[in-house]
């Protein structure tokens, strides 16, 4: 596997992940997905009234994801590669599989030291897809990855960010980590049924833990 670095992102807003198609056809706004609050921004650590970090997990070595679980979402979920497109974005899972997402395939796996990369649907034509709840997701709430190698990574959310895509934080989102580190990315914030959602909701959070499959 060809491993170019999350350097190689311009930008996550690939039309197919953002269309929000379900809203088109049941109408804009009466079914939006949740959006993050103040309280699950990340916290200023100067506050002594803030929480304490968990301690990072050693690191794993590189092994490919297979399954995705949100525990708190309910979210679980396959996970396929995913490339860039021709225009330099991440590409997306099928817009017709409401329960499947990605990880970017050409860069870290997930738990291993760095930034792994998942993504998928908020909704499809046909409703909620896999990470349509992400925005409600709170700090402190874990996320386990399943790894080929019979591991299970165990990442603890340190903050859910909404950036409009027209100003997309790449080097916040995509930058390179000192420790194994993960991003969930989906679409969110106000619609237009002429571009789609106008901004993405990304989770952050760091390795905590890890056990046998």
């Amino acid at each position: 596997m060809r491993r170019v670095g999350n350097s190689a992102i311009a930008a996550v807003t690939a039309v197919a992940l953002c269309s929000g198609a379900w809203l088109l056809h049941s109408g804009a706004g009466t079914h939006a997905p949740p959006r993050p609050s103040a309280a699950q921004a990340h916290p200023d650590r100067a506050d002594p009234h803030s929480a304490p970090v968990p301690a990072p997990a050693p690191p794993l070595p590189p092994s490919p994801p297979d399954r995705v679980r949100i525990p708190s979402l309910r979210v679980d979920a396959p996970l396929m590669g995913l490339g860039l497109t021709a225009s330099g974005s991440l590409d997306v899972p099928p817009a017709e599989d409401d329960d499947l997402a990605g990880w970017y395939e050409s860069g870290t796996t997930p738990g291993e030291t760095g930034t792994a990369i998942v993504a998928g649907h908020v909704d499809t034509a046909d409703g909620p897809a896999v990470f349509y709840d992400l925005g409600a997701l709170e700090r402190g709430a874990t996320i386990e990855v399943d790894r080929r190698d019979g591991t299970v990574a165990v990442f603890t959310v340190d903050a859910v960010e909404m950036y409009d895509a027209r100003d997309f934080p790449d080097t916040t989102v995509y930058g390179a980590a000192k420790r194994p580190e993960l991003r969930v990315i989906t679409c969110g914030g106000g619609y237009s049924r002429t571009t789609g959602y106008q901004a993405n909701v990304v989770v952050f959070a760091h390795l905590t833990d890890s056990r046998a499959g």
